[in-house]
């Protein structure tokens, strides 16, 4: 097993939870999602503080995904062909990725820290279930289900325990109010040093880059994969380290380890800086893997690059850009694929002036997430299909995850707008029970289906979902031909709509200042 490292990350977020459950204060299993799995592991007659009860379920929660851990650790592979194989290592390794999150959430003092985290927790378990759910290897996720023991309801129940918390905590004291924001000294956050300071301001960023990428030569390596071979040697994370990536298609898959963090990737521009695969889930991946570049360490920032997945639409779920970076952002960049172009994974991300490109549920995943001031490109897919924007995969109520579309464009490909009318686009369709997107004041051209949603399947999701639109523009905006869920908002009031927005869904004025891109706090 491989070592597990206690990591603290001392921030202090406000996120605003909405449309949960389970109200209250929980002080006790019996008011838990799972109170007989709770009062198994929790002696609750004792007369515990909120703060102590809250401690205790997340211990037993971390117990039980040290054994789950344990347990598949043991497991003989030799028998497995090569799909379970790669779906087994995919479990292993997101169960560890679990106790990281619970090993900060033991050790944290923020509850609105802990439950992104707990949320990023479940995404991963589901992730691992849909690694051989995706194969129809069901007589795996027997064994799964049997290893995994009463984790996912511990789990659940400590996200439903720490979620009451949230609401009162509180931004620090330094916090001032500038013009409707909050921020932190400066506009920065008072952690970030005034070197960072400097080097996020300045248009010289590249040329000062600790690192040079380069396919000519002219670098200090030719492919990104060695240059983060380097990166990793040369400190603690501690610090913002640069790379700049020269002009040049770069053809590697790129995986940057959870242990990678505050890095920076700079490029040359758009369709100029490119980094490109084609691996998929047809042919020897799981979806997971199938990324052409894959960021987990924690503060990651890019900035005027295309990735891009060019396995086609006949190849099924290829994605091009998978980010499971808290705090991470995406500046000037174009993610470009078919299905599953960009796998919004899990934490805290905002995506700013970029270029998406897809045809099925090309943005998708269970992260908080909110793109700002991008264009959407829907593409031409295969003969029969249907496109759909979106596919978030919210699986319980107390995440506080979704996907925010704000101030942003949704238009046809140049593959696409001459056969428009051939195929239909939704804006898009319930992955999991709480599916949770937010389209707000953007432009949707008239490829946009009057429906404007689709189901996954049946009435799934359709009552527990939560989809809205507020003051949307053009052709593809008209409400009155929406579907009638119950889960669905068509008229989202001003209230409503800045529940979504980057300074309240993502606590984005805490953060996002000290990476100097532009954003809108507010609506």
């Amino acid at each position: 097993m491989h070592k597990l490292v206690l990591a603290l990350l001392s921030s202090y977020l406000l996120i605003f939870p909405v449309g949960s459950v389970h109200e209250g204060t929980v002080k006790s299993c019996n008011q838990a999602p799972y109170p007989n799995v709770c009062n198994h592991y929790i002696n609750s007659n004792v007369n515990e503080t909120e703060s102590s009860f809250r401690y205790l379920s997340l211990k037993v929660t971390m117990e039980q995904a040290v054994r789950a851990h344990r347990l598949m650790s043991t497991v003989d592979v030799s028998s497995f062909d090569e799909r379970a194989e790669l779906a087994w290592i995919d479990c292993w390794e997101l169960y560890e990725d679990t106790i990281n999150k619970l090993n900060r959430s033991l050790s944290s003092n923020s509850p609105t820290d802990t439950q992104t985290w707990l949320s990023a927790a479940i995404a991963n378990q589901q992730t691992c279930q849909n690694g051989f759910s995706d194969f129809n290897l069901s007589s795996h996720l027997k064994s799964l289900s049997y290893m995994i023991g009463d984790f996912s309801k511990l789990l659940i129940n400590s996200l439903a325990i720490n979620k009451v918390t949230v609401s009162s905590f509180s931004v620090p004291s330094r916090t001032k109010q500038v013009g409707g924001r909050s921020l932190l000294g400066n506009d920065f956050p008072y952690w970030v040093s005034a070197a960072d300071r400097k080097l996020l301001r300045s248009t010289e960023a590249a040329p000062k880059a600790h690192i040079v990428v380069a396919k000519d030569g002219s670098g200090n390596y030719m492919t990104i994969s060695e240059a983060l071979a380097e990166a990793s040697e040369l400190g603690d994370g501690s610090k913002r380290l640069v790379i700049y990536v020269k002009a040049g298609v770069y053809n590697e898959n790129v995986v940057i380890s959870r242990s990678m963090t505050n890095l920076m990737f700079i490029g040359d521009g758009i369709d100029v800086t490119v980094v490109t695969g084609n691996k998929n889930a047809r042919y020897g991946s799981t979806t997971f893997r199938s990324a052409t570049f894959s960021v987990s360490g924690d503060g990651f920032i890019a900035r005027d690059m295309t990735f891009e997945n060019t396995a086609g639409p006949q190849n099924q779920q290829a994605v091009a850009l998978l980010c499971g970076s808290d705090l991470s952002v995406f500046y000037s960049c174009s993610i470009k694929g078919y299905q599953d172009t960009l796998y919004v994974y899990s934490q805290r991300q905002f995506y700013r002036n970029c270029e998406i490109y897809g045809t099925i549920d090309f943005i998708f995943g269970d992260a908080v997430a909110v793109l700002q001031n991008c264009n959407i490109y829907v593409r031409k897919p295969m003969s029969g299909q249907k496109n759909t924007i979106t596919a978030q995969g919210r699986t319980d109520p107390n995440e506080n995850t979704g996907i925010v579309i704000h101030d942003s464009s949704v238009m046809a490909s140049t593959d696409l707008l001459p056969v428009e009318g051939s195929y239909k686009t939704y804006l898009g369709r319930p992955w999991q029970k709480y599916s949770r997107t937010v389209f707000m004041k953007s432009f949707l051209d008239r490829l946009i289906d009057p429906a404007g949603w689709l189901p996954w399947s049946g009435d799934f999701a359709l009552s527990t979902l939560y989809y809205g639109e507020y003051m949307n523009t053009g052709s593809g905006a008209d409400t009155s031909g929406r579907v009638k869920w119950p889960g669905y908002h068509p008229k989202m009031t001003t209230t409503d709509a800045r529940m979504f927005t980057v300074g309240n869904f993502l606590a984005g004025d805490s953060w996002i200042p000290a990476t100097g891109v532009p954003f809108h706090s507010g609506l």
